[in-house]
């Protein structure tokens, strides 16, 4: 789990194909490295990752096809900006919100506009997304934890102020650039259990027995 507040920013270095998947390797040097061990898991622009091999200043994740087909990692490059954090500890202050690192879908920068010292951003968002956001909810946008002021259909927009803006790649946001979107975990487990309700009781209704019949006053 992790907490949506950007670590720090780190870069591609490099990219290994391996059988379909990837290697990928990014420099990590103002992250802190000296805690981490093989297997602990650094969320890269909001996706988790485990580390399978790292040095000082740098560490290696495998990302599977999967990951790669459903986030916007697969389009980084050598170079790329990327958001890092660590999973957070027992001890860790939850300023922003729970998050997973399981992204849910690829939102697109819609427009950006500068409001005084910050600037608002509206992203749109896949349609089967658009259900989970609320005004004033919080939302995960590769990987920072941020509050929706307005949404309408498919577009939310925030407001990001310049603090956020030089401590992650939110700065270098232009319109049209993909990036990923982790809804609230409440949101989806509210749903699964509306769900679940609606489902019991549509598979309730609809068992006519002998039994039930019976009990209505059909029948002998």
């Amino acid at each position: 789990m992790f907490t949506g507040l950007i670590e720090a920013v780190g870069q591609l270095i490099s990219v290994e194909n391996r059988r379909g998947e990837s290697r990928m390797t990014f420099a990590a040097t103002s992250l802190g490295l000296n805690d981490t061990q093989l297997g602990d898991s650094i969320a890269v622009n909001g996706v988790c990752l485990t580390v399978v091999s790292k040095t000082e200043r740098a560490f290696c994740a495998d990302v599977s096809a999967e990951t790669v087909a459903c986030t916007t990692l697969g389009a980084l490059q050598a170079g790329s900006r990327v958001n890092l954090e660590k999973a957070l500890l027992p001890t860790t202050r939850l300023g922003g919100h729970m998050v997973s690192g399981h992204v849910d879908g690829v939102a697109e920068v819609a427009s950006i506009r500068p409001q005084n010292e910050s600037i608002m951003i509206a992203f749109e968002v896949p349609p089967l997304l658009s259900k989970y956001i609320a005004p004033k909810g919080s939302i995960c946008v590769d990987g920072v934890s941020l509050t929706t002021n307005v949404v309408s259909g498919n577009r939310f927009e925030v407001n990001i102020i310049p603090h956020t803006q030089q401590q992650t790649i939110i700065g270098d946001y232009q319109q049209g650039r993909r990036v990923n979107i982790e809804v609230d975990v409440v949101a989806r487990y509210l749903e699964r259990l509306l769900q679940g309700g609606r489902q019991d009781q549509a598979e309730s209704s609809s068992i006519i027995s002998r039994e039930f019949l019976l009990s209505q006053g059909f029948g002998d």
